[in-house]
This record gives structure tokens, sequence and C-alpha cells, in this order.
């Protein structure tokens, strides 16, 4: 009707049942505030899997080089640098949050931007740890480099790849303080998508080609083959794609066209990825029962499928433009964003760990069994996670964006409605069973090295 508000269904906001209004045990959320939660959640799962892939990296070196004089005390300088980091940025940000740090919360705390919540000084000495791992990657694959003398074999694609991690990180730093919210986006895009979701997907094929290549798995030519096809794929169709991240912050109608189309494109890449799955397969077929690399090869698995379902299927969910206009905040995202960072990241990281680890702890100290507990209730826990509760809450949510507007969608009437309450809680149950699998991974490390730093005594 015009100039009036529309016939809105009668929602009430939630206020409590009556016995609960006293507060029971620790406020929590008085100590550990939303925003703190939300902000350590994301940067620990990045710190986590950045952490993974700098180390299988630095693992690689001596495989296809050698070890230099002096490459374990700068190892061990490298890791004191991260934990310094870590540390920092995750006291910096909470204490930000705070109100601690006041005016000087961009450069000592939070910057205010998903996935670079971190202050900008700790974000410089990111990148500069970042450089030193580079510098700690080249000097052990210089022989390598001289021995294959070719600009587009798998070593040189090791050091490519090297280079673009912290170059493409150093796009977050083409903002400031005082930047304009489409400016800051823009570069902060560039690290979300290109770096994470572009030139460490890229890295990450090519360590796994060299590991894979390394226990016979698969032939060099192979590997290779592999490589240029996901560089040309992945960023190909990433680079333009990355256009879906600014729609709606001042883009022109062909930019618009562009992201569009091209994000369409990542999803071809993504859905090859089944004739992936059934090569692996093989590979842990032909090993058997004892094959050793049977785990990290399901964890790589996963990566192909959570890449084709996560970042393809529910990527693709959200990514056209009329959609995301009806979708863009509401939870439809997180179905996303958890099932492609961790799903696609973090299995992977999890797998170049366990790649690692194989090579370096003994085989008495292996178990498949607590790998295998591992592996099911991290992916069970992840596909819970999304069936009971992000995609009915996601969905519910876009019902009403559809009929009423974004604006509603977005309201505390449905936001923290009865509805959406009861979806989080349904979360408890796949949660518990997620955190069990992180859990279990954490006591399988413990006992592998503990079993090995035994035996090594003996």
């Amino acid at each position: 009707m015009a100039g009036g508000a529309p016939n809105l269904p009668k929602t009430p906001i939630p206020k409590g049942c009556p016995p609960c209004r006293e507060p029971i045990g620790i406020p929590l959320g008085k100590i550990l505030t939303y925003a703190a939660s939300r902000t350590w959640h994301l940067q620990l799962a990045v710190f986590f899997i950045a952490t993974c892939f700098l180390a299988a990296g630095l693992f690689i070196g001596p495989f296809v080089g050698k070890e230099p004089r002096g490459q374990k005390t700068m190892v061990l300088m490298l890791f004191g640098a991260i934990v310094l980091v870590v540390e920092g940025a995750l006291s910096g940000t909470y204490l930000s949050i705070r109100g601690v740090f006041g005016s000087n919360g961009f450069f000592l705390g939070h910057q205010g931007y998903e996935f670079i919540e971190l202050g900008r000084l700790w974000q410089v000495l990111l990148i500069l740890g970042m450089l030193f791992w580079l510098f700690l990657v080249l000097r052990s694959i210089v022989p390598a480099l001289r021995e294959e003398q070719d600009w587009g074999g798998l070593t040189h694609f090791l050091l490519y790849c090297s280079i673009s991690i912290p170059l493409f990180y150093m796009a977050g730093l083409m903002y400031g303080k005082g930047s304009h919210i489409s400016n800051a986006e823009y570069w902060r895009w560039w690290v979300v998508h290109l770096w994470v979701e572009g030139f460490f997907e890229v890295f990450a094929t090519v360590v796994m080609a060299f590991l894979l290549t390394h226990i016979g798995a698969v032939s060099r030519k192979f590997a290779l083959t592999t490589i240029c096809f996901t560089v040309f794929l992945y960023l190909g169709s990433g680079v333009i794609g990355t256009f879906h991240h600014l729609y709606w912050t001042g883009s022109p109608i062909p930019v618009i066209a562009l992201g569009a189309v091209f994000s369409a494109l990542e999803v071809v890449p993504l859905s090859l990825l089944g004739f992936e799955i059934v090569h692996h397969l093989r590979i842990v077929r032909d090993g058997g029962m004892d094959y050793p690399y049977k785990w990290p090869v399901y964890f790589f698995l996963s990566v192909a499928f959570w890449n084709l379902v996560g970042a393809g299927v529910f990527g693709f969910l959200i990514n056209p433009p009329i959609v995301l206009y009806y979708a863009h905040g509401i939870n439809t995202t997180p179905i996303h964003s958890h099932t492609a960072l961790f799903g696609v990241y973090g299995m992977l990281a999890i797998s170049l760990l366990l790649f690692s680890v194989r090579h370096i702890v003994t085989r008495a100290s292996w178990s498949d069994k607590l790998l295998a507990w591992t592996f099911w209730c991290l992916n069970g826990g992840l596909a819970g996670m999304a069936v009971f509760s992000l995609i009915p809450s996601g969905f519910y949510q876009l019902r009403y964006a559809i009929q009423y507007g974004l604006w509603y969608a977005r309201s505390p009437e449905i936001a923290s409605g009865p509805v959406i309450r009861a979806l989080s809680w349904a979360r408890m149950a796949p949660d518990i069973v997620f955190a069990a699998g992180a859990f279990l991974l954490l006591a399988f490390l413990v006992r592998a090295i503990r079993i090995s730093f035994m035996g090594e005594r003996r």
C-alpha cells in the first residue's frame, strides 16, 4: 500500500524465560564479548591454516634441494616470531574491543575488517615473517632450481607460489585508517579472495603435487599438468571473479557483470575435482590396508569434496548479483564460509600436516584408529553444522529478505527470533562432534611425538 509500511508478521523479540532472568555462573558474555569471540574465531582459523601451509613449504625444501647450514635455528626463530604475532594479534584485538587503545586501535589492536582484524603493527610483522619464510624456502631449493633449468618446472612453480604468498598479502596495506570503505573493501577482498582463495590454492596444489610425486602416487608429468591446469582455471577465473565481493560498493554495471560471469566460471575447476577424487581413491586402494599415507590422502579427498560443495555449490548459491542483493549478510553466507574455509583450507592444512608428520615420527607412533575418528568427527561435525543449522537458518532468513526486504531479514525480530535461536541450539551436537575431532587430532600428534621421542632416547 502506498506510503505505508507493509503488513509484517508479528514475531516478538525473545526476552528470555522468567526463571532465567538472573544470570547463573560466570558472565562470559561480559568477559569475552561477541565481537572478541568472533574475531578470535576467524583469526585462529586463518593462523592455523597459514601456519600449516608455511610449515609444509619448509618441509618440502630438503626434499627437492638440501638442508642448508643453520636452517634449524632459523626455522625456530621463525616459529618464535609466529607465536609472538599470534599472541600479539589476539591480545591486541581483544584490548582494542575493550577500548584500551582508544584512537590507536587500528595500529595496535583491531583494524575493523573481517579476515584482516589484526592491528596494522601485527600485520606488518606478519608480512616480515612471511618474507623471512620465503628466504628460508629459497635457500633450501636453490640447488634444485639450478638442476631443473626449466622455468616451467615443478620447483620453479614452488618458487613462484612462495613469492606470491607474502606479495599478495601486502594488498592489505593499500588502505589506511581513514580510507573510504569502498577503497578499503576493494583491497581487503584482494587479500581474502586472491591471497586465501587464489594463490594459497595454487600453492597448496604445488605442495601436494610435490608430496604425491615423492611418495610415487603420481608421475611428475601428471603433477605438472595438474599445476598448469589449476593455475589457468583458478587464477583465470578467480582474479576477475573477485568483483563479486564488490557488487554493492558503488561498482559500475560492467564490473558487476564481469564479476558475476567469472565467479560462475570458478565452479568449473571445482566440479572437475571429481576426477581427482577417483584418482586418489585408486591410490589408497592400490596401497592396501597398511598404506602409510592413507589418512593424509583421505583428508585431501575431503578437500576435493568440500571444494566442490562448500566453495562451489554454496559459493555459487550466493554469488549471482540478484541473489546477493537479497542474501548479503544473512545466514546464507556462513553456509559458504564455514564449509569452504575449514572444509577446504582447514582439511588441506591437516592433510599437509599429516604428510609432513608421517616423515618425522616413527611407524609405531602412527595411529590409524585415532586418525579415522578424527577424520569422521571433523567431516561429520562440519556436515551436521551445515545441514542442521546453517542451511535452514540461511533459507529461513532468505524467505523474509525476498518477501519484505533485507532490512527485515536482518532485524532482531528475525535474526534473534525463536526460529534462529532454536537453529543455533541445533548446532550444539555437531559442534561437539567437530570439537571432538580437533581434540583427537591433538591427541594423535601428542602421542606420535611422545612415542617417537621416547624411542630416540632409548
